[in-house]
């Protein structure tokens, strides 16, 4: 009768059922339940959750990716049969050695004591940026700290892991490259390449203007970046002369994602309130989601000078500000009544702009009347007359300039007259208008670091305490590279 009935089961597809057992009187019943547990035991195991779960991810994680990257280099050497079968090898092997020397230094802790300050070169309201010299091997790279208290203060969380995000995801030529990210209990790290060029704002500065050919070749480049960092699933939504860098061939690179998003679940401020809540063992009513860019806090007043001689005075300090500048901002990101990547063209629509007036489109005395003009753009939008543009420069400001649901897309963008004759597969390529002049690889001049308030060798100390390091779990990175130039 068994043997029948497993049959059945088998030719039906179902499973057979399980003959329970009957408990002996010896058995134990647990009570799943916290209520003797100490106040802090439920913090502290779930913390403890999160970093489990998060070590096993990363473990299985980078063993994916150990595999992918043999898989693909056997692909390419089996595609070449110009090959000798021993040069293969051999390349197999020396990935093979890349490899384990990539999983020596996961296991080496990185931290301030192995990176030598050269010169601080940038100072933000969350941080600075320092030139440092890596101790073992005398690479130079941007060192940017971040302290973790005024991230937590400043709702900052997702804010950081964005941008570490994009630098972690990103091998685009267009982006800023991050070799490594650490933390202490003070500060985060990011140390990227660096730059030696200087950046938009600077070359604005003390250039003013650039002629057209000039503004179309940066202008050209930005969009290959912008283009780069959608293509990651990212929107930049702070694109602005400050964050254009130039590097030792006079080409551009994308840097600071601060205020990034790749919309994931990681990119949103609720996150880490949740994250943190539940940490600490409390139970908060769910919120809506929300990936916006604070603009609350724009009360910075300027003097009363002229407008366009009271920006140009100020750019620099509000670059360094608390509340930024919100001159290339979009107006649906103000308005927080949702966007896409569309608003990053907007801000390159404000720079063209600039990079042929001077100025930035809606640049006002107080940055509260720049936001008023942004929101109502449509009637703030005007060409001076002392300045002439071609028909096709400001056509394509106007196209970028203008409501979301108008905007040019990027291939619209590629194909207006205004970029007639650029090769957009090889203009990384060729000669770049300016040509950094370098003394040496650590050379700061194009940098306006006597401009920054004097600031210690080594960023000081702070406290963080509790699980609010929770927070950044995940945030260490190390970048694989096939050649050396990483590590």
């Amino acid at each position: 009768m068994q043997s029948s009935q497993s049959s059945s089961s088998v030719s039906s597809g179902q499973p057979s059922p399980t003959p329970v057992k009957e408990k002996g009187a010896d058995y134990v019943y647990f009570d799943r339940t916290t209520a003797g547990f100490s106040a802090d035991a439920i913090p502290r195991a779930k913390a403890a959750q999160l970093k489990l779960e998060h070590y096993y991810k990363i473990a299985v994680d980078a063993a994916i990716e150990r595999n992918t990257r043999r898989v693909e280099l056997e692909r390419k050497l089996a595609a070449d049969t110009a090959m000798s079968d021993e040069r293969k090898q051999r390349q197999l092997l020396q990935l093979g050695k890349k490899e384990s020397a990539f999983l020596r230094l996961k296991r080496t802790k990185l931290g301030l004591d192995d990176f030598r300050t050269v010169k601080v070169i940038g100072k933000g309201a969350f941080g600075e940026v320092r030139v440092v010299q890596k101790t073992d091997t005398g690479k130079i790279y941007a060192m940017k700290t971040l302290k973790k208290e005024e991230m937590l203060k400043k709702d900052q969380l997702a804010h950081v892991r964005a941008e570490r995000d994009v630098l972690a995801e990103s091998n685009s030529p267009w982006v800023v490259q991050l070799f490594y990210s650490f933390q202490d209990p003070t500060y985060l790290y990011l140390i990227m390449e660096f730059l030696p060029g200087g950046d938009l704002m600077t070359m604005l500065i003390k250039y003013d203007t650039f002629s057209e050919d000039v503004s179309r070749f940066y202008i050209a480049e930005c969009v290959l970046a912008i283009e780069a960092v959608h293509k990651l699933g990212f929107i930049h939504r702070d694109i602005k002369p400050d964050n254009i860098l130039i590097d030792k061939e006079g080409h551009i690179k994308l840097s600071d994602f601060g205020l990034s998003t790749g919309f994931h679940k990681q990119h949103d401020s609720s996150y880490y309130t949740r994250l943190l809540e539940s940490a600490n063992g409390v139970q908060s009513p769910t919120t809506a989601a929300r990936n916006s860019v604070a603009v609350n806090a724009i009360h910075l007043t300027m003097s009363n000078k002229d407008t366009i001689a009271t920006w140009k005075a100020n750019r620099r300090k509000l670059a360094y500000s608390t509340v930024g500048t919100p001159d290339y901002i979009a107006p649906e990101i103000f308005l927080q009544q949702g966007y896409g990547n569309e608003c990053d063209w907007w801000s390159l629509g404000a720079i063209m702009f600039e990079c042929l007036v001077g100025y930035p489109p809606f640049c006002s005395e107080s940055t509260h009347d720049t936001y008023q003009k942004i929101i109502n753009w449509s009637n703030y939008l005007m060409f001076p007359d002392d300045v002439h543009l071609s028909h096709e420069a400001e056509d394509l400001i106007r196209r970028l300039i203008t409501s979301h649901d108008r905007r040019l897309g990027v291939d619209q963008i590629k194909h207006h007259p205004f970029f007639y004759g650029v090769n957009w597969n090889i203009i990384r390529n060729i000669e770049a208008p300016f040509v950094p002049r370098l003394r040496s690889i650590t050379d700061t001049s194009y940098f306006p670091t006597d401009e920054l308030e004097q600031v210690p060798e080594q960023p000081s100390d702070g406290d963080s305490t509790g699980n609010k390091d929770l927070a950044f779990l995940g945030y260490t990175f190390k970048r694989f590279t096939i050649s050396s130039n990483g590590f």
